[in-house]
């Protein structure tokens, strides 16, 4: 899945999808972002490059895109040229498309087969798409990802199972995750199957392969 965008829309999606590998345990590349001016020059918001017809469409190429892969463009007006630009090719190459917008009727909905149009009206400062149109965009990668992590399979009930054990307060919050899902009550015993399997669905997997029960209310 590839996020497009520009301007404070793009800058979001790039939080939305740095976030991805650590909670939900999956490979680079998965989720990924083609930001107008590159995640490099995040910081510096370089808007003329949102005015480039081709550059988005030949950063996707760089990124080996296909018709296994899902463009969803990103354009409070729905007019942005570096959008707009790539989802045209998009199309023409039978690459699935979707968008994000927040006006009625846009060119980039006409060019997206799942358009997602929230119209949030009037900024309170007139063109600071940053405030209402942001918050609404930033929920809705939240909603996308979140239910793309789903669908994966890297969520069980409603634990993140396969978060990434970064440091020493998601390895207790994952330790807690195992010993509730499983029935253990011994934290330390837990604690080391979970640090030699690397992950709390891992831990789970094992248990079970090796013949375990598990308590009848878990959910897997």
């Amino acid at each position: 899945m590839f996020y497009l965008g520009a301007g404070s829309g793009g800058r979001l999606s790039v939080l939305d999808a740095l976030e991805l590998p650590t909670t939900y345990g999956i490979q680079k590349g998965i989720v990924n972002v083609i930001l107008a001016g590159g995640i490099p020059r995040l910081a510096e918001a370089p808007e003329e490059k949102e005015d480039e017809v081709e550059t988005g469409w030949l950063e996707l190429l760089q990124n080996k895109i296909n018709e296994n892969d899902i463009v969803i463009g990103i354009s409070a007006s729905g007019t942005t040229p570096f959008v707009v630009g790539a989802l045209t090719q998009c199309r023409e190459h039978g690459i699935t498309t979707a968008c994000i917008v927040s006006n009625p009727d846009s060119p980039i909905a006409v060019l997206a087969d799942f358009p997602v149009e929230v119209i949030t009206g009037p900024e309170f400062i007139t063109g600071s798409t940053r405030m209402k149109c942001g918050t609404a965009q930033k929920m809705l990668f939240d909603m996308i990802s979140t239910t793309t992590m789903i669908q994966l399979g890297r969520v069980k009930d409603n634990k993140m199972v396969n978060v990434v054990l970064i440091n020493d307060k998601i390895t207790d919050r994952a330790v807690k995750m195992l010993m509730e899902m499983t029935g253990m009550d011994d934290y330390d015993m837990a604690k080391e199957l979970l640090l030699k399997k690397g992950s709390v669905q891992a831990a789970i997997d094992s248990l079970d392969l090796n013949g375990n029960s598990l308590p009848t209310n878990t959910v897997l």
